[in-house]
């Protein structure tokens, strides 16, 4: 008996373990099937990001699909910075570590958007990536 109670907490945590699994499969899969619409689409655990040409489609990640999706156009945009922290950080030199996001500058609005990413150097490539989107929409 006393082995089995000691055996207890290890079955508590596998279990765990393989509910908390289950529950980010569920997501990934959410998101596989919305991202087939778009050119090109990234998850991550704060947010999904999709373009479809100038159309710029992002939100929060669930079991039952993103949510709270908002959608701008790269033909609205100002400017797009990579942020760490609250500081603008150049394209080809992220830091490891740090909050990180994307922050697009609206043409018609005071506030901005603003994206998050769990990484930095990830966030760099497609701020790159959308920033030569954007060149090709603004010389239009």
């Amino acid at each position: 008996m006393e082995r089995g109670l000691l055996w207890l907490p290890l079955l508590a945590a596998f279990i765990w373990l393989a509910w908390t699994g289950w529950q980010e499969y569920q997501k990934i899969e959410a998101y596989r099937i919305w991202s087939e619409q778009f050119d090109k689409a990234k998850y991550d655990i704060y947010a999904v990001l999709g373009q479809k040409e100038a159309e710029i489609t992002w939100g929060k990640p669930t079991r039952k699909g993103p949510v709270d999706l908002k959608t701008f156009s790269l033909k609205d945009v100002q400017a797009i910075r990579l942020l760490v922290g609250d500081r603008a950080i150049d394209w080809d030199n992220p830091p490891a570590k740090g909050k990180t996001c994307l922050e697009f500058s609206l043409v018609e609005q005071s506030n901005s958007i603003q994206i998050p990413f769990t990484d930095s150097s990830l966030a760099a490539k497609w701020g790159k990536y959308l920033q030569q989107e954007w060149e090709k929409y603004r010389l239009k």
